[in-house]
């Protein structure tokens, strides 16, 4: 049975938008199995002119939003603006058009940049150890716990708990639950910081670690992160930290100096790499000493000759969790943004980050309900629960701010703050723009008072209207089919 052709909505018989050179007589040998005239012909590619085909890509670049458009407030994912300069270095072909295989006489230079990096990391961090393997923060927290395990077995018992509070990252108890580990929830205090006293009654031999998020997803600092660490390390217990927030505390706080043992960096979110689409990204890991024979290899390394090289197995490492070095295009990318800010410029991220959020925090407090009123670090969360009261969701509230030019927040996360609408609005954000982000939730919040059917039907700007998300997720249309 013939196939149906491929109608194309822009696509006009006859019209053509570049001109072929005509494809070689066959001749014997390999030319016989070059594509003939007839093979291409019947191609069923759409017929158009160049100008459509430009208009059209043009077009649907249009109807995206991004960092370029206007403010991501997106909460803990950090949407901020990736510097154009660190477009430049990662596509210097000294650096781009390398292969991870060559011998490591021909890449010194990119080995100087690895071995720089893990250098300032490990300054920023405060840990003497860092890999740079982890593609993801979620991959650091595998990695993390896999080298706690690996010291616990040594030790004689990799223990059976691992301890994870409520306001952390939802990817913490999936990670212990990979890592092999029973996950044991922690409540928040009043105060939006852990309970202290749940920690001393959990604690004991058998657990293996406490995974901390700091500041956690509430937006707070854990005052008491200090004690937490002391009384971990009395039952032998490690501490990690989800350093996925560590916008707030760059060039401020070093948390290897707090006491915590390991500690993921998101490059893709503190230090302005690119993650889009999921990814790439990059999550580096640093520890303190004693877990550094455990980190996976390769990590770089110089030798007596000053002479950088792959260090490929440490005495006791877990093993690769990456092909080669990471990666490497993110690392480049951080390794120029660390040096453009420099010392000072990266203290005024976390200050200006901190300082944003908390400008938002006073703005709305009075229109939008805060669970937790009090200093927040580089993002504030607040509830829509008045406004679902009158008729409008916090997914209503979303949806609206679309139509009034921003990207929606982080919504229903933290999980325990009901209708939890997280703000993050970064330090790369001026006050004119978050004025007008401000003035947009007002505005929302006299809709949702005067008539919150406005709410339900957003967005009506938008190149789509409201999408069923759920659905989409579950059945998606990946084949394309005219209209």
């Amino acid at each position: 049975m013939k196939e149906e052709p491929v109608i194309y909505e822009l696509s006009s018989p006859g019209r053509v938008g570049v001109q072929l050179p005509p494809l070689r007589k066959p001749q014997k040998g390999i030319d016989e199995y070059l594509p003939t005239e007839e093979i291409r012909d019947e191609l069923p590619l759409p017929e158009v002119s160049q100008i459509d085909v430009v208009r059209h890509f043009v077009r649907l670049s249009q109807l995206n939003f991004s960092i370029d458009t206007d403010m991501y407030p997106l909460g803990s994912c950090t949407m901020k603006y990736n510097p154009k300069i660190n477009e430049v270095t990662g596509r210097l072909s000294g650096l781009s058009a390398i292969h991870p295989y060559q011998p490591d006489g021909q890449i010194q230079g990119v080995l100087k940049l690895l071995w720089n990096l893990q250098g300032l990391l490990s300054e920023i961090a405060g840990f003497p150890g860092v890999t740079l393997q982890p593609s993801a923060g979620a991959q650091g927290e595998f990695t993390g716990l896999m080298l706690i395990r690996a010291m616990l077995t040594e030790k004689g018992s990799p223990r059976s708990k691992v301890l994870i509070p409520d306001s952390a990252h939802g990817t913490n108890p999936a990670t212990a639950t990979m890592c092999g580990y029973k996950s044991i929830g922690i409540p928040s205090g009043p105060d939006g910081e852990i309970d202290i006293e749940a920690i001393e009654r959990l604690l004991d031999d058998d657990v293996a670690a406490i995974m901390m998020t700091v500041p956690n997803t509430l937006g707070v600092f854990e005052t008491r992160i200090e004690k937490v660490c002391d009384m971990a390390h009395t039952v032998g217990a490690q501490v990690y930290c989800d350093g996925a927030n560590m916008n707030a505390m760059v060039g401020r706080v070093r948390p290897g100096d707090l006491g915590i043992d390991v500690m993921h960096l998101n490059l893709h979110k503190t230090f302005s790499t690119p993650h889009g689409g999921g990814g790439p990204g990059a999550g580096a890991l640093c520890v303190k000493k004693h877990l550094i024979p455990y980190l996976p290899g390769p990590t770089v390394a110089i030798d007596k000759d000053d002479q950088y090289f792959r260090q490929h197995s440490l005495s006791k490492s877990i093993g690769k969790v990456h092909s080669n070095m990471g990666n490497f295009g993110n690392l480049i990318r951080a390794y120029t943004y660390i040096l453009s800010n420099g010392k000072s410029g990266l203290k005024s991220i976390a200050d200006n980050a901190v300082l944003n959020a908390n400008y938002v925090r006073v703005r709305l407090r009075d229109r939008y309900d805060l669970p937790f009123d009090r200093t927040c670090m580089h993002e504030v969360v607040f509830s829509g629960t008045r406004q679902k009261a009158l008729g409008a969701s916090t997914l209503d509230i979303a949806k609206r701010l679309i139509d009034y030019g921003f990207h929606p927040p982080t919504i229903y996360f933290p999980l325990i703050v009901p209708e939890a609408i997280m703000i993050e609005p970064t330090e790369t954000e001026s006050r004119e723009t978050i004025d007008r982000f401000i003035e947009a939730l007002v505005a929302i919040a006299d809709e949702a008072e005067f008539d919150s059917s406005i709410l339900r039907s957003a967005p009506v700007s938008a190149p789509l209207g409201r999408l069923d998300e759920a659905t989409a997720a579950r059945q998606p249309d990946l084949r394309y089919s005219p209209r």
